[in-house]
């Protein structure tokens, strides 16, 4: 019998093995982009290519997730604005979809495209509002603004502490960047993707992100070009305009075109829609610069330094945003935003010239209360606890709990270099959340059984761009 040549059993190996692994189907869209599950927590997603081939990568590795995060988005709006999803499908299409630049309505789309190869049922509106999903309560309260009904404003989940540092205060005189993310663990347990992503034009990305969302929307990223970025939302913020581009739609620009401090602030500046609306810090890892880009609708102030940090709690930077566009009250020490702030001006003070990403790990984990002046893990620590049931003692709003501190990200000069982030996944302190006991012991949070989770700590890990391939 005639020997078959090697390399075309070879070539029939490699093709058999394409059809048995994972991340190797036979979608020419999937070219290049592959899935990691773990560690500690952690799903790895590398994306590449055009928007659209982008998108149709991400819904189709994450497809489980993403129908999955979004039931949970529709429940936590819903539930909140006493709305039906309908409704935030509608605003997807007629308010936000408008606005939204070709690249990515091609890159939405393209997730759309990998959903239903997997077999999902979302379509374009299920994941432009779940990509809006934070923005949409500033939209709510201009609607009951317009009606001067004079109703409570929508629920927000003022989320994040946040620091960026550079200079004499830092041990090598370059960034160090920190940030958790504070949100309900309903969501927070979700928000555990790593995106590598890697598109045809503008900058290599590597950030932290939630399913299906095309933004990192608690905002920890680092470019290709040396531009690091993170925010805190500016509490008790009201303003909206419905001519503007979709915060999610500015802040993935931003992250993936900004070559400067100076472009980010006219990415998200332009177009401003006054959603989500964030005190940004951002670095350039090439000149150790470091800003603060306050940006509210009517008051946008940008601070920079090359000696020096910032720090976020959600608190208001000048005095004028806080009178204009909140009702914050920034000489409460109480508020959660004040006493987180206190407290990052004693760490920075304390650490002068020595911090570092193990020092920033540590601040994440901080447990001390300026208010109470002792160590109890709560509201007003960085690494926020919140019971927000009628026996807890949250100073959010129902119903925001059970929240607080439900991921962590770290980076420096040095990690930025090699495209690299250090996460966290649960609360940097080493405190769980079990699910069951606590519903248990608060039943007012039934709503919430059938997709809440235990949330553990988990161990940090180091993350780069091209890592798993």
């Amino acid at each position: 019998m005639k020997r078959l040549p090697l390399l075309f059993l070879l070539s029939l190996f490699a093709f058999s093995l394409r059809l048995t692994l994972p991340g190797t189907d036979l979608d020419p869209r999937l070219q290049g982009a592959y899935r990691h599950n773990g560690p500690n927590g952690w799903i790895y997603v590398h994306l590449e290519g055009k928007p659209a081939d982008i998108g149709f990568q991400h819904g189709y590795l994450l497809a489980p997730e993403i129908e999955d995060a979004q039931k949970v988005v529709s429940l936590e709006l819903c539930y909140d604005s006493k709305k039906d999803w309908q409704f935030f499908r509608d605003t997807a299409r007629t308010i936000l979809w408008p606005r939204v630049e070709s690249e990515y309505r091609d890159e939405l789309n393209g997730i759309v495209e990998g959903l239903k190869a997997k077999g999902a049922s979302l379509d374009i509106w299920d994941v432009v509002a779940t990509n809006a999903w934070l923005e949409l309560p500033y939209y709510l309260d201009f609607l009951k603004q317009q009606k001067g009904a004079g109703e409570s404003p929508t629920p927000k989940a003022e989320r994040c502490s946040a620091f960026v540092a550079t200079g004499s205060y830092t041990r090598d005189g370059r960034v160090v960047m920190g940030h958790n993310a504070w949100t309900r663990y309903l969501d927070g347990e979700r928000w555990n993707i790593i995106f590598d992503i890697r598109p045809a034009k503008g900058n290599q990305i590597i950030m932290d992100g939630f399913p299906g969302l095309i933004h990192s929307a608690d905002d920890f990223g680092i470019n290709s070009a040396g531009i690091m970025i993170t925010e805190t939302t500016i509490t008790q913020f009201a303003g909206w305009d419905s001519g503007g581009i979709p915060e999610f739609a500015r802040a993935r620009k931003a992250m993936q075109y900004s070559d400067s401090i100076d472009d980010f602030a006219r990415i998200m500046g332009t177009g401003n829609n006054g959603g989500y609306a964030n005190n940004w810090l951002v670095a350039d890892r090439k000149t150790s610069e470091i800003a603060d880009l306050e940006l509210g609708l009517k008051n946008v102030n940008l601070s920079r330094s090359r000696d020096g940090y910032f720090v976020g709690s959600n608190f208001p930077v000048s005095d004028k945003l806080a009178r204009e566009e909140t009702s914050f009250d920034s000489k409460d020490p109480s508020l959660s935003a004040n006493a987180r702030r206190a407290r990052w001006e004693q760490l920075m003070k304390e650490n002068k010239g020595k911090i570092d990403v193990a020092s920033a790990k540590r601040f994440l984990a901080d447990h001390f209360d300026t208010f109470s002046k002792k160590k109890e893990p709560n509201e007003r620590t960085l690494c926020g606890h919140i019971d927000l049931s009628p026996r807890g003692s949250g100073s959010w709003q129902p119903p925001y709990g059970p929240a607080g501190a439900a991921q962590n990200k770290v980076s420096s000069s040095a990690m930025a270099e090699r495209m690299s982030l250090a996460a966290s996944a649960g609360h940097a302190c080493g405190i769980h959340f079990k699910a069951n006991e606590h519903l248990r012991a608060h039943p007012e949070f039934a709503w919430q059984k059938e997709h809440l989770r235990d949330m553990n700590s988990q161990a940090w890990t180091t993350f780069s761009a091209g890592q798993f391939r």
